[in-house]
């Protein structure tokens, strides 16, 4: 078996005792050897220091009752037995100047449950965006706030789950056991005599992820979620982004878990298992099997995007809401309105208030502009993708680096070196033109020199003069909509895609053969955006990922597979390259006047 070397991450041998394999037995009944890496033990109080994420922590093991703040009660360090025997443990938080039992908030991912008594603590770089003092050092990272929750009359549960701090076993990776897991310890806690029967769960990014697993188990007691910003499919959205692998982003987080038994290595799984396969199928949430009402969020300069989208489109919940934003997923979660809102959610399916909520619309969506402007915020829709949508194509013209509606029926091309080169094409807009949706590029491709392209695009807007003009997200600048792409990836699976979102199905390698021209069709994460009438878009196209300001791109590494090749781009004539935009037209029109 061939295995995959990647920067930084060390590489599996059956000899390294850091390694060793669990048997898991997937959704389809097949067996597969799942590389488990030790854990690296996490840090003591004594440990933490400048520089040391706050989730490397393991609070010592105490379990007692203690007032954590005034009015707030903990119970530390409760113990649930789950259905295979592992102890798994929780701090749970409860109102004590009000009568319960209460409705609960289940926060769970592999980060500390107490981190906040770390150095550092809720004060730190996992905050950026949010005012000091926003959020308690009771929070779990990503997470409910029990000084907040715990006064709106909700008890809140921050899990160490299998593995992570004291509780036993190793940990998941966003996989089969976290929903088996989080089945077991839902259903534990709605027995209590604190809780009234009713949970939910809440988080974003890491926390997020884990809901989307726990709530297809099903359980009884789930009476609906907020999933913020979360992952779906974990191979296409972060580990082989189009088909680019980029490990290392997950490597880094493994690297400071506080885990002192063996974390799944899902790192060296994608050296072992480097396509689309049986493993990498049941890390996709099973979204037909989520049915409670569901919250969610997606932000629109964010690398959760697309997970976001997926599981508003694809759960098969009658109860379902999306807010999508330009914000930072921080600053986000913890601004006051948001707040406020989530609130007349959770009185609603949690509480059975009748606060008015099912008048919230189905989706509200920003549409963004330039720097700190958005053209509306907040707009609200009864659909995603919305149900206005026309699908334009911008047809791309090699000779001038231009588009336009129109076909080109002459053949041109553009070559550039993917090390040191970009080439781009602009378009610019002669009527006001909004892009919310799925964007798709369709190339045709030709690599000289090498047997693949590694693709990075960009979408880009334009000022009249030609300016840059970017969106802001926490005070930086951010480009735009992006897709990438591995041409030797570029068969389509046909069980997930559609016309307007390609979708490479990643079972195979498909060399390109020398003086090969192929067709490769590309999506880019949903995006939403207003160009006036004169300014232009932009196609950017590169063979490596070029850091920007932005705070996400530093996150992010790939492993380009360019070689020495020089990649050229055909257009025209038979060479129908294109950019197919979902264009929104006005909601109402009347001459000169239009409502968006």
């Amino acid at each position: 078996m061939e295995i995959l070397k990647f920067k930084d991450v060390p590489t599996y041998d059956p000899n390294d005792d850091r390694f060793i394999l669990v048997p898991e037995e997937l959704p389809n009944g097949e067996v597969v050897d799942v590389i488990y890496r030790k854990g690296p033990g996490g840090k003591s109080l004594e440990e933490m220091g400048e520089g040391v994420p706050h989730f490397s922590y393991i609070a010592p093991y105490n379990h007692r009752t203690y007032e954590a703040a005034p009015g707030i009660t903990c119970m530390q360090d409760e113990c649930c037995v789950l259905r295979d025997g592992c102890k798994m443990y929780a701090d749970i938080f409860l109102p004590n100047d009000q009568e319960g039992p209460f409705p609960l908030i289940v926060s769970w991912g592999p980060f500390g449950k107490r981190a906040g008594e770390g150095k550092g603590g809720a004060g730190g770089w996992k905050l950026m965006g949010v005012p000091p003092q926003t959020v308690s050092g009771l929070a779990k990272f990503e997470s409910a706030d029990p000084a907040y929750w715990c006064r709106q009359g909700y008890a809140v549960a921050n899990c160490d789950p299998r593995g992570v701090g004291n509780s036993e076993g190793y940990v998941s990776n966003w996989g089969p056991q976290d929903g088996r897991d989080g089945y077991d310890f839902i259903e534990w806690a709605a027995e209590q005599p604190w809780c009234s029967g009713k949970v939910t769960m809440f988080g974003n990014s890491g926390v997020c992820m884990v809901i989307w697993r726990i709530a297809a188990e099903q359980p009884p007691h789930l009476c609906c979620i907020a999933g913020w910003e979360g992952t779906g499919d974990m191979y296409r959205e972060t580990f082989a982004i189009g088909g680019l692998t980029a490990p290392g982003f997950n490597n880094r987080m493994l690297n400071n878990v506080g885990c002192k038994t063996y974390m799944e290595d899902a790192p060296n799984m994608l050296a072992t298992h480097p396509f689309m396969d049986a493993y990498w199928e049941s890390r996709i949430p099973r979204w037909d099997k989520i049915k409670v009402p569901a919250y969610i969020c997606s932000g629109l300069c964010h690398i959760h995007n697309r997970g976001s989208f997926e599981a508003f489109r694809r759960i098969r919940s009658q109860k379902k809401w999306m807010r999508a934003h330009r914000e930072m997923e921080w600053p986000d979660t913890y601004n006051r309105d948001n707040l406020d809102d989530l609130k007349k959610f959770f009185d609603r399916y949690c509480k059975d208030v009748r606060n008015g909520w099912e008048f919230t619309p189905r989706v509200r969506i920003d549409v963004m502009d330039a720097y700190d402007f958005d053209f509306r915020s907040r707009r609200p829709e009864k659909k995603f993708p919305i149900e206005r949508t026309e699908y334009r194509k911008l047809y791309l013209d090699a000779a001038s680096h231009t588009g336009g509606y129109e076909p080109y029926p002459t053949h041109s091309e553009v070559s550039y070196d993917p090390k040191t080169e970009t080439t781009t094409f602009d378009i610019k807009f002669d009527e006001e033109t909004e892009i919310t949706g799925y964007i798709k590029l369709h190339l045709w491709v030709e690599c000289r020199g090498h047997d693949n392209m590694d693709l990075f695009l960009w979408i880009k807007k334009l000022g009249q003069e030609g300016e840059y003009l970017p969106i802001y997200c926490m005070g930086e600048p951010y480009r735009g909509a992006w897709g990438y792409a591995r041409c030797t990836h570029r068969e389509l699976d046909p069980k997930w895609s559609t016309d307007f979102q390609p979708v490479q199905a990643h079972r195979k390698r498909e060399p390109m053969e020398p003086g090969g021209i192929y067709p490769i069709d590309i999506e880019f994460y949903p995006h939403s955006r207003i160009w006036h009438k004169g300014e232009s878009l932009r196609l950017e196209i590169q063979g490596r990922f070029i850091e920007t300001e932005w705070y996400e791109d530093a996150h992010m590494t790939y492993d380009p597979d360019n070689g020495d090749g020089i990649h050229v781009i055909h257009t025209g004539a038979e060479y129908d390259s294109y950019i197919q935009i979902p264009f929104i037209p006005p909601k109402y029109k009347s001459g000169d006047y239009e409502v968006r």
